[in-house]
């Protein structure tokens, strides 16, 4: 039986992913489940993961990485369905797997588009967070080994590169002289002028550097599509959060974005339900969505994590806590189906990819004509007629 690795969780885990698979590839009979732990609900999904594995493969040798495999340790060491755990911050390591260096992944397959990760680990106390716990502080890649990755995809015809990392925009403060993230955005666009579209994943608006502002104010290269890890409308919740950011300088980033460029997309995280949430911090959250347009939404009903400082506070009940996510992801879909209308008649530059759909350039999600044969990575350009069932087609 073959190599199989199952991620669950943020893009981050999906590149590492790939990254073991290419270092694994000579395994015949091992299971490798990538976990996630950023909730309650993704230790849940990822002991069903582990579940499923085994009775899928009873007689593969089956491995857990990832967050979970730090933060829940004991718990899932106790599972019989594991055979190991492997630390978060070893598994891309060959001496943990006794494994040869791996090819680039990039270099053996191709794929829709390539995901680079330039920074790991986070140093910031979210009162809501255990990412930290399992993936250490900060650290940064250096421009030149970031530049050798997107070099990689881009001999090998990928148009769209995407930059992740835990806490994306803190890239760079642990290297010689703090670079900010617009310069390591400036060296690829400037290096690489053939390489069509560069994609950020969420980033911290309170860590948006001059230069990255601008960039993503005027390049055409760089999408316009900015997902925000924002959290929250109202100020004393994210306060209780230590969050970095207030309401107030959200609203001024994504109007001075607009302002320049009107097409930018807006995404953002929401958690639902925060603990002593009270109906107007509610109403902040669910005004925040129509002030600052957000058309890509991740609603996530809050999780109460143990050994969190937000664990011990308050709690909103469950049923409320439910309703109020319900509540703020209707008012997404109700502005996302707006904008998505907006675009029926005008000419879109599509990425395309498997199963007959791809995404613009703000990430609008779009079904190709039918009998369109596209390789997934081709670029098209296409005119949407209608929105049907929340894409574009």
């Amino acid at each position: 039986m073959s190599l199989e690795v199952h991620s669950l969780g943020c893009r981050l885990n999906l590149a590492e992913s790939e990254e073991m698979r290419a270092l694994l590839a000579a395994e015949d009979n091992l299971v490798v489940v990538n976990s996630c732990a950023v909730t309650a609900e993704a230790v849940r999904q990822t002991r069903q993961a582990i579940r499923r594995a085994r009775r899928a493969r009873p007689d593969a040798r089956l491995i857990v990485t990832g967050c979970a495999a730090e933060v829940e340790r004991e718990m899932l060491a106790a599972m019989p369905e594991v055979d190991g755990l492997v630390a978060n911050t070893a598994k891309l390591d060959p001496r943990v797997w006794n494994a040869a260096p791996a090819p680039p992944v990039q270099a053996r397959r191709g794929y829709t588009r390539g995901f680079v990760q330039v920074q790991n680990g986070c140093d910031h106390a979210c009162t809501f967070c255990v990412i930290p716990q399992g993936r250490g502080p900060s650290r940064s890649r250096a421009v030149a080994d970031v530049l050798a990755d997107v070099s990689v995809h881009v001999e090998a015809g990928v148009h769209e590169v995407v930059l992740t990392g835990v806490d994306l925009t803190s890239w760079g403060g642990d290297l010689p002289d703090a670079p900010a993230l617009g310069t390591l955005c400036a060296a690829i666009l400037a290096r690489f002028p053939q390489l069509a579209r560069l994609r950020l994943s969420s980033v911290d608006g309170a860590e948006v550097d001059p230069l990255l502002f601008e960039l993503l104010a005027c390049e055409a290269r760089l999408m316009p599509h900015l997902h925000l890890s924002l959290q929250h409308g109202n100020d004393l919740i994210l306060k209780r959060m230590k969050r970095r950011h207030s309401r107030a300088q959200a609203l001024l980033l994504v109007e001075g974005l607009k302002a320049r460029r009107p097409e930018i997309a807006i995404g953002a995280d929401l958690i639902a339900g925060f603990p002593t949430e009270d109906e107007q911090a509610h109403a902040d959250n669910l005004s925040i969505i129509s002030a600052l347009e957000i058309v890509h939404g991740h609603v996530f009903p809050f999780s109460q994590r143990p050994g969190t400082p937000a664990a011990r506070m308050p709690q909103v009940h469950p049923v409320t806590v439910r309703e109020r996510a319900a509540q703020l992801r209707q008012r997404v879909a109700q502005i996302r189906e707006s904008w998505l209308a907006s675009h029926v008649g005008k000419t879109l530059t599509v990425l395309a990819e498997r199963g007959g759909t791809g995404h613009a350039e703000n990430f609008a999600p779009v079904r190709l004509p039918a009998g369109t044969e596209a390789a997934p990575g081709t670029l098209l350009q296409v005119v949407p007629t209608r929105v049907f069932e929340g894409i574009l087609e």
